[in-house]
């Protein structure tokens, strides 16, 4: 049996803290057991992508564990920030990295140089790189001196799921990501403020911990712009309870600022349900096209308010659009992939580098 080593950040079946990344990661691990692989899971502690010394070091001390000649598949979030404890180890070990963000795009890295040069160093040692879209390929490639047979793309996967009905008006939005800067909530809002004329509620679905003042200060605007009662944030929801949420929507709303993939855009369209999103990093990927090359959705210039105000107008004003749109998204639903695909993609990796 073909046995690899996952590291991954701990904490990644926290369901106050669901991220993609911590889904793909679980999902990607059970699949590669299903496909034969022996997965030998090393959860790390630390505050990564931005770990302290002692991160670092506890890193270094589960790799310096792992046998020699050993496939080790490590999830980027821990990696990129961790030349000193991986570099040494590509000599004894097969190393491959799987990223989900490249480092210096990441938000809450200051030293952007520092950081680029930092996860250069790992990938530019390691057998192979994984990344789980074509944007993030092409971002690497381009900042770092990568081969390109090297650096591999295994999108995420997505799950069937049950359509959602829809309402006739098309006004229940939704949102689901963590409530952080990052994510746009404080665009959505200005947003939703000048279409107040209009019949809509939206649910922001997400983790309210990891930015409590931005939280506050949503809060406070939302108030400020008389939509306190038509925006709810309900918190962070997994399983049964975010299926219900994706089924009781019209739309997926997501203004972020970053993403390299947007794995909760084809979650929506698995629900048939049209997105109005960003256009941005890997979310025009993640939206794709139907068959007939139709759009099933909307895009928007980042950061603009007044941009994602119109789209949402429309959405609302325009019986024919949203038609289209549910028509596109359900052709769209029927072809989207399953986590086995994404698993098969990295273990043809992992056998590669054996």
């Amino acid at each position: 049996m073909n046995v690899v080593h996952f590291v991954v950040p701990d904490g990644i079946d926290d369901p106050d803290r669901p991220s993609g990344g911590n889904v793909y990661d679980r999902r990607v691990s059970g699949e590669l057991a299903a496909l034969g692989w022996s997965v030998h899971e090393h959860a790390v502690p630390g505050s990564w992508p931005t770990p302290a010394p002692a991160d670092r070091a506890a890193l270094g001390d589960v790799v310096s564990g792992i046998p020699y000649d050993a496939m080790v598949l490590v999830d980027g979030l821990v990696a990129s920030n961790a030349p000193e404890a991986l570099v040494p180890e590509t000599r004894r070990l097969r190393l491959v990295i799987l990223v989900h963000m490249p480092l210096a795009d990441d938000p809450s890295e200051d030293g952007v140089a520092e950081a680029g040069a930092r996860e250069g160093a790992v990938l530019s040692a390691a057998a192979a790189v994984v990344t789980s879209s074509v944007w993030t390929r092409r971002r690497l490639l381009d900042r770092h001196e990568l081969r390109p047979d090297r650096v591999h793309v295994a999108e995420p996967g997505v799950d069937p799921a049950d359509k959602a009905p829809g309402t006739a008006t098309g006004g229940e939005l939704l949102s689901v990501a963590a409530v952080t800067p990052n994510k746009g909530h404080d665009v959505l809002l200005t947003a939703l403020a000048t279409i107040g004329d209009l019949p809509w509620r939206c649910a922001c679905v997400g983790s309210l911990n990891r930015d409590p003042g931005f939280v506050d200060r949503l809060h406070k605007q939302a108030r400020k712009d008389g939509v306190s009662d038509r925006v709810r944030f309900t918190g962070p929801l997994t399983g049964a309870a975010l299926d219900t949420a994706y089924t009781a929507a019209d739309v997926l709303v997501l203004a972020s600022r970053r993403e390299s993939y947007g794995m909760v855009v084809t979650e929506a369209l698995a629900h048939g349900l049209p997105v109005v999103a960003s256009a941005i990093g890997g979310l025009p990927e993640a939206l794709g096209r139907d068959p007939e090359g139709g759009t099933p959705g909307l895009l928007v210039a980042r950061e603009d308010p007044t941009a994602l105000a119109d789209a949402l107008r429309a959405w609302l004003s325009d019986a024919d659009l949203r038609q289209r749109m549910r028509h596109s998204a359900e052709q769209r639903r029927a072809g989207l992939c399953g986590w086995s695909s994404t698993a098969e993609r990295i273990s043809r990796v992992l056998a590669e580098v054996a």
